[in-house]
């Protein structure tokens, strides 16, 4: 297992961002526009919080990714990069 998959997913969403494709789910929602970005965010966010509280280890898991996943999105869209965040964390970790 390798963190390179979450670079992948990256690559993908900036590949959907430039590139639309009509059956793109990515696509789809960035083309609603940034406030639709947002709320799918807060709703993910709040599933994940519900899971946390009321569920399973493998349900946390799963609005973990969904959560993280539509985050990558908006940071996408706000033209930030993987590296970024990756280095924001190294900072911390200091």
């Amino acid at each position: 297992m390798s963190l390179n998959v979450l670079a992948e997913v990256y690559k993908v969403i900036e590949d959907r961002k430039n590139n639309p494709k009509p059956s793109s789910y990515v696509s789809g929602l960035i083309g609603k526009g940034f406030d639709a970005v947002v709320a799918k965010v807060e709703e993910e966010a709040e599933e994940f919080v519900d899971a946390a509280k009321n569920k399973d280890s493998k349900e946390i898991i799963h609005e973990a990714v969904d959560l993280m996943f539509h985050m990558f999105i908006l940071l996408n869209l706000k033209n930030i990069r993987l590296e970024e965040i990756l280095e924001e964390f190294q900072r911390r970790r200091r």
